[in-house]
């Protein structure tokens, strides 16, 4: 018979004190975890997942600095957390469907993704990676959201996908709403346009106001592009370099008609003095305009008629699956449903007892 050794005195001393120092390192670190829970706080409890406060405010922090300097009221700022929520809450429910029908990415899908993102936009993998970081997103963090997208596609593709129809008779509807009254023939032209108007001014001085675009006109004369001159001076379209895209010539106005008539592709007119502004026009391209048919657009009309039909089943399976989850809104969060109200909301910086809101 083997009796059990003994462990000496000095060695089971430290043996237990190490023993107790893990537990209280544990304990300490759970509660530390759980006081981090509470002072971040939560936002919604969503079935047994929660939404913290935190990820609510991470969400919304781009467009909320924007409306914030654009001096949106509270009301708005109140608004655009409640809807960073809900979206939060859906995210929440499609997780918990893919964990049920174990509809989990794969890593070979992530990769695959990404390369086809990267394929899209021209670039390697490596510098789609490096794209990412530069725009302070960790790229374990990118990965992660790629994985996410591809697990809502499974789930939309498993619950959704299957109830969706596409009538021919809802295609040719699309189609003639569209198309029904395009030209039967005729020239379309691509311009970009440079255009400084007189506003409400007054009284108005023609030679002040239009002096960007002769001074405009003359960069463009010495060799600078039209598109970096429009950037600077034209008070339309001047982030897309004064693009207006291509215009059948019958429905563009008639000054601009006669002025486009007169130019060569790749020309740029002179001023044009117009009751309303200044403007001076560029000719990038030219061609016939040959009627779109029912059979060229059918695919990409069928495809949007698809869209739209997966996104109304999409929202009403979505409102079944809320119906059938405990959702709770928490905290000053569970105002978010009566934004209405007569008391608003108030800002969280006017102290502790003031409203989340």
């Amino acid at each position: 018979m083997h009796s059990t050794p003994e462990i000496p005195r000095r060695r089971f001393r430290a043996l237990v004190k190490s023993t107790a120092w893990i537990a209280t390192f544990l304990t300490a670190a759970y509660a530390a975890a759980a006081d981090e829970i509470i002072r971040d706080g939560i936002a919604a409890q969503v079935g047994n997942d929660i939404v913290l406060i935190s990820e609510v405010m991470d969400r919304v922090a781009d467009l909320e600095a924007q409306l914030r300097e654009a001096g949106a009221p509270k009301q708005e700022i109140a608004r655009l957390r409640a809807a960073g929520l809900e979206k939060l809450i859906e995210s929440r429910l499609l997780e918990q469907i893919v964990r049920r029908g174990e509809l989990y990415a794969t890593e070979e899908e992530i990769d695959a993704a990404i390369e086809s993102i990267a394929n899209e936009n021209g670039i390697t993998t490596e510098q789609l990676e490096a794209t990412v970081i530069a725009q302070g997103m960790p790229y374990d963090e990118y990965r992660e959201k790629i994985k996410s997208s591809i697990e809502q596609q499974k789930v939309i593709r498993a619950v959704v996908a299957s109830k969706v129809r596409v009538d021919e008779s809802e295609v040719r509807a699309l189609y003639k709403e569209r198309f029904a009254d395009q030209p039967s023939g005729g020239q379309v032209v691509h311009l970009r346009q440079a255009l400084v108007t007189f506003g409400e001014v007054t009284p108005v001085d023609p030679v002040a106001i239009c002096a960007p675009i002769y001074a405009g006109l003359a960069r463009i004369r010495e060799g600078e592009s039209f598109e970096v001159v429009a950037s600077e001076v034209s008070e339309i379209n001047a982030a897309e370099g004064g693009d207006i895209g291509w215009l059948h010539v019958d429905s563009i106005a008639s000054w601009m008609r006669e002025v486009v008539d007169a130019l060569e592709i790749g020309e740029t007119s002179e001023v044009v003095e117009l009751p309303f502004g200044c403007s001076v026009l560029k000719l990038v391209d030219r061609r016939d305009f040959t009627p779109v048919t029912y059979e060229e657009a059918k695919e990409r009309l069928q495809q949007e008629v698809y869209q739209t039909q997966m996104e109304k089943e999409f929202r009403a399976w979505m409102e079944e699956l809320r119906s059938q989850t405990f959702i709770e809104r928490k905290g000053h969060f569970a105002d978010a449903a009566t934004l209405g109200s007569k008391s608003g909301f108030s800002d969280p910086e006017e102290g502790p007892e003031d409203s989340f809101f």
